[in-house]
């Protein structure tokens, strides 16, 4: 008898504190008891957590690391195309004249300056191909000139 009043007296204890608590935190207290609306709930809230982070690694991706890889597809693409002749800025500055390439050890031979000096690189010191570079923007100002004025790319005006 005198459990059944103890433990009476606890429930009333648990549930008066219960009544005091908010719905969520009851939870807490449950034992084994699980429903398909709270782990909805918690599969909700576990994936707008990771979303954050997930979309904060995609967007580091497209505005740092491709844009990084790009250029250097580019820069090896540039370094693969060198011709002899090609005014060439290496990667310390020195501004030269391709003279010799040399396809199984990667390397090239440029010229610089008015005693003729000649300098032995690898093929990946070269930083920038001025010739190339010179053409493309030739190439550009022609395009915007005839974009400009369309008539004048045609026949002249005079026939």
């Amino acid at each position: 008898m005198m459990k059944k009043t103890i433990r009476n007296r606890l429930c009333g204890i648990v549930t008066g504190a219960a009544a005091a608590v908010p719905a969520g935190m009851l939870t807490v207290f449950a034992e084994g008891e699980t429903s398909t609306a709270s782990t909805g709930n918690s599969l909700g809230a576990m994936l707008s957590t990771l979303a954050l982070p997930v979309l904060l690694i995609v967007f580091l991706y497209f505005v740092m690391f491709r844009p990084q890889q790009k250029q250097e597809k580019e820069t090896e693409k540039m370094q693969r195309e060198l011709q002899i002749g090609d005014e060439v800025v290496t990667i310390g500055g020195i501004v030269g004249f391709v003279l010799r390439i040399e396809e199984p050890t990667e390397t090239v031979v440029l010229e610089t300056g008015s005693d003729r000096l000649k300098i032995r690189l690898k093929r990946k010191a070269i930083a920038e191909n001025i010739t190339l570079n010179e053409q493309k923007e030739a190439e550009k100002a022609e395009r915007n000139k005839r974009r400009a004025n369309p008539l004048s790319a045609g026949k002249p005006k005079d026939e």
